[in-house]
């Protein structure tokens, strides 16, 4: 215990095999450190091994894959038309293209009653005369035996119908509404949003029951007066959640009386059976677009693509109109849909769309980035990015050169970017966390005796996001303790008040952005990212980087606290009970500055403090 007191160096003179033993049982630690966070290749990608059996035996016999993947819709839907009181609206959390809409009406249309009921009427019209006959024949304008009926973008007179004169004759002319009449209307709230009388009037025609004609033009009454037409119509309005909220904004009572359901964008996998609810989905949208079903070998590189498109292992897509992308870009570059035709597609559409990426990366090869896969520097570290250039089909990573400087002062935390107003405000609070967190664990019962100053170097847009606290954090701590960071290593993460490493976004297109610069001036075996253990199931690289990493190139290290990524980034431990640790160093060298501070000062300068004193 006496001799764990002292410093190595110390050790070396008392007892060269003691010294030798902790050296080897630090080393020992450390390279601990390095195994145990270390990620194999096989945790890069979603693992499709448990599914090929499923794969190779997949198909639509005896499957209802609508039922199996949108529960949610069908119940809300059946709510809709079972209800016998109320305003008959169902609104829908869904994206409003057409793709969506009419699977909207497909899932409707099973429980539409059968077909025999009319709705509507017969309108006879004779001279200046318009009367209104109750409905005797399906073939007439103005009556319906119901049916689903859906628009994702509709003006008045389609939607209302209108009045024709042709010299003296008057003809009234149906809309979608009168088509609906008795069944279900589908409609954009989008387009109500920006119309909002038509909004006014269809509400009242669904309270009243009925259709009252009117004329399009306010200055000029309709010629003849029409009879109001009887009316039963359910409404199913779709949109996101900004438009329902608006929604909510433009009648809040409708919107409070209304059923509300989502149509599900994606789907947990938990066990085969949701593994095989999903494979069927799929084939359901390959035969939706009359393309043959896929070969087995076709579902793995899906299943990574998919993983990318959702951000989890464990969570797959459920657009239609994604996934009959991949079908149809993958049916082009092949006679038949199988792996090969897809990894193509994917790979040529990544080259189409990755010059502004590629030209990017030359301004960082070219030096007029400055980012250093190399060497170790005190203060500076490798931060990783996610850039979304406005218009830019796709988003990618790029490594961010964060540095930091220290010099005596009175313990501020300058954050440039701030102070140039181009920090947001998450991006600020990540710092005050990152800070409040150092000086709880540095213990100091008075202010810490040295300021620093923080900055993304050449950054010339606003930063925002907490997701580069814990390399801002490293690149701090660095500065302090006057201790080296390799630069072979980039970090992204954000960190609590307890040093703890939360999950951040975009983590495959950071990876692969610094991999591609490394890769560009050739792989040493050292390089690599430490990321968030959290964020582990949301990986779905490359396959060159897993080929790189199977190979021991390139290396991920997944680490639930900041004292895990220190002794990656600088080979010293944050605390150690035995030899040197970074903390101590930071705290040895606040006592020799106080101790310095305070040390008399020679005759000749002790005159300066009468003007300290004044």
């Amino acid at each position: 215990m006496l001799l764990l007191s002292h410093s190595l160096p110390e050790l070396a003179v008392i007892n060269p095999v003691v010294s030798c033993i902790i050296t080897l049982f630090l080393n020992q630690t450390n390279a601990n450190i390095l195994t145990s966070n270390q990620l194999t290749w096989q945790a890069l990608q979603p693992d499709s091994t448990p599914w090929q059996t499923l794969f190779s035996t997949v198909s639509l016999k005896d499957s209802d894959s609508l039922a199996a993947v949108q529960p949610r819709l069908l119940n809300a839907l059946a709510h809709l038309h079972h209800q016998s009181a109320g305003f008959p609206l169902l609104l829908l959390r869904s994206q409003e293209n057409s793709d969506y809409l009419a699977w909207i009406a497909e899932a409707t249309r099973r429980f539409q009653p059968d077909a025999g009921q009319l709705f509507g009427g017969d309108y006879h019209v004779m001279g200046d005369t318009v009367t209104l006959l109750p409905p005797s024949d399906i073939n007439r304008p103005f009556t319906s035996s119901g049916g689903v009926f859906y628009a994702d973008w509709i003006e008045a007179e389609q939607l209302f119908g209108c009045v024709r004169q042709y010299k003296d004759r008057v003809m009234p002319e149906p809309g979608l509404l009168h088509r609906a009449n008795g069944g279900t209307l589908i409609l954009s709230i989008n387009t109500l949003l920006a119309q909002p009388l038509l909004w006014l009037r269809l509400r009242r025609c669904i309270e009243l029951q009925r259709f009252e004609w009117y004329s399009q033009d306010e200055r000029q009454p309709l010629p003849v007066t029409i009879p109001a037409l009887p009316l039963s119509v359910r409404l199913v309005l779709c949109g996101d959640r900004d438009a329902l909220a608006s929604f909510q904004e433009l009648d809040a009572e409708v919107h409070e009386m209304a059923l509300y359901s989502e149509f599900e964008e994606n789907l947990q996998i938990a066990d085969e059976s949701d593994m095989l609810n999903w494979c069927q989905w799929v084939l359901t949208q390959a035969a939706r677009a009359d393309l043959n079903a896929p070969e087995a070998d076709f579902w793995p590189p899906l299943l990574t693509e998919a993983v990318r498109f959702s951000g989890d292992q464990d969570t797959l897509p459920l657009c239609p109109r994604w996934l009959r992308r991949q079908l149809h870009e993958a049916a082009l570059h092949g006679d038949i849909i199988n792996g090969e035709a897809l990894t193509e597609a994917l790979e040529a559409r990544q080259w189409r769309e990755n010059y502004l990426t590629e030209r990017m990366r030359d301004e960082i090869l070219l030096n007029q980035i400055m980012i250093e896969t190399d060497g170790e520097v005190i203060g500076q570290i490798n931060g990783l990015s996610v850039i979304e250039f406005p218009g830019h089909p796709r988003a990618w990573g790029e490594p961010s050169r964060i540095t930091c400087v220290v010099h005596p002062g009175d313990g501020e935390l300058n954050d440039v970017e701030r102070k140039a107003e181009l920090g947001g405000n998450i991006h600020a609070k990540g710092m005050m966390i990152m800070q409040a967190y150092l000086i709880a664990e540095l213990e100091l019962d008075q202010p810490l005796p040295f300021s620093a100053s923080m900055v993304f170097e050449q950054s010339y847009s606003e930063v925002d996001g907490d997701s580069a606290s814990l390399a801002e954090l490293c690149a701090l701590i660095s500065a302090l303790a006057n201790q080296p960071l390799s630069q072979q290593i980039a970090v992204t993460g954000s960190v609590d008040q307890f040093g703890n490493v939360q999950p951040v976004g975009g983590l495959n297109e950071k990876i692969e952005g610094f991999f591609h610069v490394c890769q560009a001036r050739e792989l040493t075996g050292k390089q690599g990212v430490i990321l968030p253990a959290s964020n582990v199931r949301h990986l779905s690289l490359s396959q060159e980087i897993v080929d790189a990493v199977k190979a021991g190139e390139f290396h991920l290290w997944a680490i639930d606290r900041i004292d895990e990524a220190l002794p990656l980034l600088t080979g010293v431990a944050w605390q150690s009970e035995s030899g040197e640790s970074l903390l101590t160093m930071i705290q040895t060298r606040i006592t020799q500055f106080n101790q310095q501070e305070s040390a008399p000062r020679p005759w000749p300068l002790r005159w300066l403090n009468w003007f300290n004193h004044k």
